[in-house]
């Protein structure tokens, strides 16, 4: 069995395409892992996610403490079993929803105290309690417990957290190892930490090396700085990872986001946009994002993008702009389906094509191609 294993199968500047090998299945890299946030990908089965090409999808450690809990979880034969995939499985380490999603909470060395968002039930949140719900979760691939701090902000408040997540990694990273058997068939991730401050960075994922880990994520981006000063961050950060682990840039992103991160070096990306969008009325298209709710689709017979391969777009049950928008107007929750169904398509199909650039030294020009095409119409906005 085959705990843990990253292989770089290509490079092209700063950005590579690979393999990790565990023993629920192999991740291609760069993968988009679609949010499972409550035990399922919204508005989709198990089995559709898998159609669309993902190789492994994101859970969350505070939804799922809180309901049904990871304790009946446990016994119900795992998260695996629970939800119907069976291959990998990540979760995050909830610290980001206790900071975003619950009232009173207090921060502390021990952890964080919260109030549930749910029912006002009083809880704490500390890496050894973040170890143990991922454990009991079965995950795959846990991330170590740290201090989200939202941008911006001072940076001895940057610095501040930055430390306090360090320390938290080493236990985390204790917690983890007391597993047992799940500690034997499981990988952990640390986080970076430092803000928009490359010396912080820098002394991040200096300790973080030094605890050890399987794969090291980058954290606090994506939480309001813009895609120009997160660029910039990632200029420098894969480089002060290490070149033999899988980076996994969190929370992001939009199709754009994505292929400036690839082109900079990062492995893995999560983002909730391609569901929650779905539920919205709106598309991700080779052609930019369209809005299914505005009139100009409602007598359209195109599909809503000729160059997707999903089955919402091509095949003999393809549908078209106006029935789509049909039933977006009308609330039939079929329209959130095809919608999302698309959209992780979409995004399943971007990675794979950034894959075979790298795979062929041809990644500037794919990106080039791709970026021109889908910001043509408003720089990336919300089109018709």
């Amino acid at each position: 069995m085959t705990r843990f294993a990253f292989h770089v199968h290509a490079r092209d500047g700063k950005a590579r395409t690979g393999a990790i090998t565990m023993r629920r299945g192999e991740i291609r890299t760069p993968a988009f892992m679609p949010v499972g946030t409550a035990a399922t990908v919204k508005a989709l089965r198990a089995s559709e996610v898998r159609a669309a090409g993902a190789d492994i999808i994101l859970g969350n450690t505070y939804h799922l403490m809180l309901r049904p809990s990871a304790e009946r979880i446990a016994r119900l034969g795992g998260l695996h079993a629970f939800m119907g995939w069976d291959r990998p499985i990540l979760t995050d380490s909830g610290g980001y929803q206790v900071m975003s999603l619950s009232t009173l909470t207090k921060r502390s060395e021990e952890g964080v105290t919260f109030a549930s968002h749910l029912d006002g039930s009083r809880h704490l949140m500390s890496p050894e309690r973040s170890m143990e719900i991922q454990r009991l979760l079965g995950s795959d691939i846990v991330m170590a417990f740290d201090e989200l701090v939202a941008l911006p902000a001072p940076r001895e408040v940057v610095q501040a957290a930055m430390d306090r997540s360090m320390r938290w990694a080493a236990r985390s990273r204790a917690g983890f190892d007391a597993g047992g058997e799940h500690a034997a068939g499981a990988a952990l991730f640390g986080i970076q930490q430092g803000g928009l401050d490359e010396r912080l960075r820098a002394q991040s994922a200096a300790e973080l090396q030094a605890i050890g880990f399987d794969g090291y994520a980058i954290g606090g981006l994506a939480v309001g700085e813009g895609q120009p000063a997160m660029f910039g961050v990632l200029d420098y950060a894969t480089d002060q990872l290490p070149q033999d682990a899988p980076r996994y840039l969190m929370g992001v992103g939009k199709p754009d986001d994505i292929v400036g991160a690839v082109q900079r070096g990062v492995d893995m990306f999560d983002c909730v946009l391609p569901t929650r969008s779905g539920r919205n009325g709106q598309a991700f298209t080779h052609d930019g994002p369209l809005n299914m709710r505005n009139a100009v689709h409602a007598e359209d017979l195109r599909v809503m993008d000729s160059d997707c391969t999903c089955p919402v777009c091509s095949g003999p049950r393809a549908a078209s702009r106006a029935y789509l928008h049909h039933l977006i107007k009308s609330g039939e929750m079929l329209g959130a389906m095809l919608l999302t169904q698309h959209n992780i398509g979409f995004y399943q199909q971007l990675m794979a094509g950034l894959r075979d650039a790298i795979a062929v030294r041809g990644l500037d020009d794919f990106a080039a191609g791709f970026l021109s095409r889908y910001t043509a119409r408003g720089k990336g906005r919300v089109a018709a």
